[in-house]
């Protein structure tokens, strides 16, 4: 997880001394299915919220996370950030449906535990895998960086799932579809605020600019003036914009890219502006984009 508050030095020091906790322990603990107290829903068969303990932590955490990774939260009654992130933790375990465990640790009633992992700030979050720690982090993160981390935890421990699609993105795209742009918008903006290199949220909020752009115009008409005016930046624009719509990006592509090749100045900075804008709505994987992308290099050098 790419967070300047991961303190990955922890690792560089060598693992973490487990060996203190790793003594014979009773039964397990009963694991809380479900949801957590305060979520709606009801049970959900599989999901694992677990309080552990000094005498529960080796079967729990370490046994356990032998077969199945185990994210450690360790908090506190008095830490209000724990306040913030632990609800986001149950609640994701409750969506992850048993792919991982949480383990909750009170480092007030377990400060054995919480000396063994070094910590010295609260809320800490330790991935447990195979038996040993593997990532960590503290304080509060974004709910998608924290999505992106536990993935990440997953695919470190061998569990293949699909990501979970993303709520927020849902919203702004179905105001995006019903026309709602202003909230499709704000939507769009607020993730790229907590997740500023989330492509779909790029790409959808280079849809809200071309959406607004093209309202009002008249297809036809519009194709019309640009094929009489070739010049006439705002014109050519405006094509663009409706060919992209119409399921005719390549075209528009080399449209804007002939268009640059003929402009200098601001003029031409404006087309390359709207041609990178339209590029991020098909994103960097699209092949017509690399291949403009390739043409635009030609034309500006």
């Amino acid at each position: 997880m790419s967070d300047p508050r991961i303190t990955s030095s922890i690792f560089t020091r060598g693992a973490v001394d487990l060996s203190a906790l790793r003594s014979t322990a009773p039964n397990p603990a009963p694991v809380k299915s479900g949801p957590p107290a305060g979520a709606p829903g009801g049970a959900v068969g599989g999901v694992s919220v677990i309080d552990v303990t000094e005498a529960t932590f080796q079967s729990e955490v370490l046994e356990r996370s032998l077969t199945t990774p185990v994210i450690v939260d360790f908090w506190a009654e008095w830490c209000e950030p724990c306040k913030q992130l632990s609800p986001v933790l149950e609640r994701l375990a409750v969506e992850g449906a048993g792919a991982w465990v949480l383990a909750k640790v009170d480092v007030d009633a377990n400060p054995r535990i919480a000396q063994m992992f070094r910590v010295q700030g609260i809320p800490m979050v330790y991935a447990i895998v195979g038996g040993q720690p593997i990532d960590a982090f503290s304080g509060v993160v974004p709910e998608a960086q924290l999505r992106q981390w536990i993935q990440a935890v997953l695919k470190a421990g061998g569990v293949s799932v699909a990501a979970p699609e993303d709520p927020r993105l849902d919203e702004a795209d179905d105001a995006l579809m019903t026309g709602d742009l202003d909230a499709a918008e704000r939507a769009y903006r607020k993730i790229l605020a907590e997740s500023p290199a989330d492509a779909a949220a790029e790409a959808g909020l280079a849809q809200v600019g071309l959406a607004r752009r093209v309202a009002g115009a008249d297809p036809q008409a519009a194709l019309v003036a640009a094929q009489a005016n070739p010049d006439d930046v705002d014109a050519q624009l405006l094509a663009a914009d409706i060919e992209v719509l119409s399921g005719l990006a390549e075209q528009a592509y080399q449209r804007l890219v002939g268009l640059v090749r003929r402009t200098a100045g601001d003029d031409r900075e404006k087309v390359r502006q709207h041609l990178v804008g339209l590029f991020t709505i098909a994103g960097p994987e699209d092949p017509a984009v690399a291949s403009a992308r390739r043409a635009l290099a030609s034309a500006l050098f």
